[in-house]
């Protein structure tokens, strides 16, 4: 096992403690995304679920988005900004520097943030879409297949706990 692979199981690792603590789903919710923050030096971070009924993403837990963002960010349509297409194409949806990107992938009310490097995944578990998880970093950045693909694994074990949680766990 390589260094990145070592550090992705660590980090794994960690996420399960988190859900393991008896702290309110919330709460786990937020832990979890700020050992997600840490690894990867993110500075933004936000975890959105599905609602199927409306075909939104709801906000369940975030970390550094300005409160004048949080409304914004609160409810999103399927298809709009990072999470939105994400969530769309079931697929990461990365932007190298938010504050210049053209490609309109992002909001421009998402450079309010402040953040350059983003990167969006679906959370899913059994092919089935759950939500989103996202992050930003302070500085450009081009997310490796590496962190990518930990980041989905990320995704996986939150799409558990979701799906724990409907099922009343």
């Amino acid at each position: 096992m390589d260094t990145k692979q070592l550090r992705c199981a660590e980090l794994l690792e960690s996420v399960h403690a988190a859900f393991a603590a008896d702290l309110p789903a919330d709460r786990q919710l937020r832990n979890v995304l700020e050992l997600v923050l840490q690894e990867y030096g993110g500075v933004v971070g936000s975890i959105h679920r599905l609602d199927q009924l409306a075909n939104l993403l709801r906000l369940e837990a975030e970390i550094g988005i300005p409160p004048m963002l949080l409304e914004k960010v609160s409810v999103i349509p399927i298809g709009k900004g990072m999470a939105g297409l994400a969530a769309e194409r079931r697929a990461p949806v990365q932007v190298c520097n938010l504050q210049t990107d053209a490609s309109g992938v992002a909001k421009p009310s998402a450079r309010e943030t402040g953040v350059e490097g983003s990167i969006t995944v679906p959370i899913m578990l059994d092919g089935e879409l759950l939500g989103t998880l996202g992050i930003a970093k302070p500085a450009e950045h081009e997310f490796t297949e590496e962190e990518t693909n930990c980041l989905m694994r990320v995704g996986e074990e939150i799409g558990k706990r979701f799906r724990m949680r409907e099922l009343g766990g």
